[in-house]
């Protein structure tokens, strides 16, 4: 058991180290590729990788979450059956995106799209044929073999991308450094991981299993793409553009920790539960306690600050036509403490072989977000919608813990009590902030909205 909970911490330790870079390569692939290509190329990509990533979110089976949480995880059957099952789906996806490349480009009015979409759809067969090492080490929780490919895999891309946009500044630079990540990702795993080569298999006992735990997954992930996605298709109807990029801004700030939040826990947190689950309910809570209260309480501090100065970042970095973005960030960032308690409790619940609970989350939040942003829009404007989408994340907690009441595995009290370390952390850094004569965070949406 000593040994889950020092892998665990490895686990995190490069979860944090990987996402950091990830970003900071994020941020200097952004950086010299928009002085060598023209912004349209950017929005051509980005349709074709939501369209993509909407393809494999709504045909999710749930494959690795089920070697994790599998007692046969490690059983060669199970593990050719969910490579198979893997690969099918891959080229199912690529077939899907070939069949709508035609509509797309005469919907979106781009012949450009034609060649774009079979060309970024195919990455979906590379992902299909890569290792079961993917399933495996996640499961072993050996997150630093996987984290260095995957660094890999991106500086790689990085350098297809810019060396093809210097010598021919077209959207094949994006389309082509991403397909060489992904072959990168998927050469890699059978390299350099010292796991057994799956073959073609299909056991009817696996397929049950997989199909049994998986079902759930697809639901969920079905309503967490349509979650994630509601707040700007609702608000593009609703703002005009040039208000909507100020907010996309503010969003994609307030969303860095919660992606982070969400890889540690697919990553770390899920399957140091799983390879637990089999200790008794009251035993198993204990650990999780033990292990979750160092997350909330950084967790706290962490997003107190984020609460407290995230408008001066924002102030900071952009100029005046992005200002207003500076009062949502803090009001978006309220959120991102549901999603803290969300998160690190959440994934028990997957552990136990309980996925269902995801899914209702998920629709809870799509819910909220369908029904609430709207309303909230009519009755008291931009700021009543902006707080509607931050409160999004309260609801699918609700669920998780109508869930862990029926589990036995309820950590109300802990949730009680790092919630009340986060509103102290918030009120020392709002006194700190009002002696500097900073003033306070929403000063400007009072200024504008009331």
């Amino acid at each position: 058991m000593a040994s889950i909970k020092k892998r665990a911490v490895r686990g995190a330790t490069w979860v944090l180290f990987g996402y950091g870079a990830q970003q900071m390569l994020r941020f200097v692939n952004n950086l010299i590729l928009t002085r060598l290509l023209v912004p349209e190329f950017f929005g051509l990509m980005a349709l074709a990788t939501t369209l993509r990533m909407g393809l494999e979110l709504f045909s999710d089976v749930g494959v690795n979450q089920s070697v994790v949480q599998s007692p046969r995880g490690e059983d060669p059957t199970f593990l050719n059956t969910a490579w198979t099952v893997q690969v099918i789906r891959g080229l199912i996806l690529w077939g899907v995106c070939l069949a709508l490349t035609v509509p797309a480009a005469n919907f979106y009015g781009d012949p450009n799209l034609l060649p774009l979409l079979p060309l970024v759809g195919f990455t979906t067969v590379l992902d299909g044929v890569r290792s079961n090492a993917f399933f495996t080490l996640n499961r072993r929780l050996e997150v630093g073999k996987l984290t260095m490919l995957e660094l890999g895999a991106s500086v790689l891309g990085l350098v297809v991308m810019i060396t093809w946009a210097w010598l021919s500044p077209t959207i094949w630079a994006l389309a082509l450094g991403g397909l060489a990540g992904t072959l990168c990702k998927t050469i890699g795993s059978y390299c350099f991981f010292k796991e057994p080569l799956p073959r073609w298999q299909l056991d009817r006992e696996s397929l049950e299993e997989l199909a049994s735990f998986g079902r759930w997954i697809f639901v969920a992930a079905i309503m967490m793409f349509l979650a994630e996605q509601s707040d700007r298709l609702i608000l593009a109807k609703l703002l005009p553009f040039s208000m909507l990029g100020v907010y996309t801004i503010a969003y994609t700030m307030a969303n860095i920790p919660r992606k982070l939040l969400k890889r540690l826990s697919t990553k770390v947190i899920f399957p140091a539960i799983s390879q637990n689950n089999g200790l008794p309910r009251a035993q198993l809570v204990r650990k999780i306690q033990r292990q979750r209260w160092p997350l909330l309480l950084g967790s706290g501090l962490g997003v107190a600050i984020f609460m407290a100065f995230g408008d001066l970042v924002i102030l900071a970095l952009y100029d005046d036509r992005y200002d207003q973005a500076a009062w949502m960030l803090p009001v978006l960032s309220v959120g991102i403490w549901f999603a803290v308690l969300f998160y690190t409790h959440s994934p028990a619940l997957l552990a136990v072989g309980k996925p269902v609970y995801n899914a209702y989350s998920n629709f809870a939040s799509l819910l909220v977000m369908a029904v609430g942003v709207p309303l909230a829009y009519t009755w008291g404007g931009l700021p009543w919608a902006i707080a509607i989408i931050s409160l999004s994340d309260f609801f699918p907690y609700l669920v998780s813990l109508y869930g862990l009441k029926q589990e036995q595995m309820l950590c109300l009290r802990q949730d009680f009590l790092s919630t009340v370390f986060c509103v102290g952390m918030l009120g020392v850094m709002l006194v700190l902030r009002y002696g500097a004569d900073w003033g306070m965070p929403l000063d400007l949406m009072f200024e504008t909205y009331y």
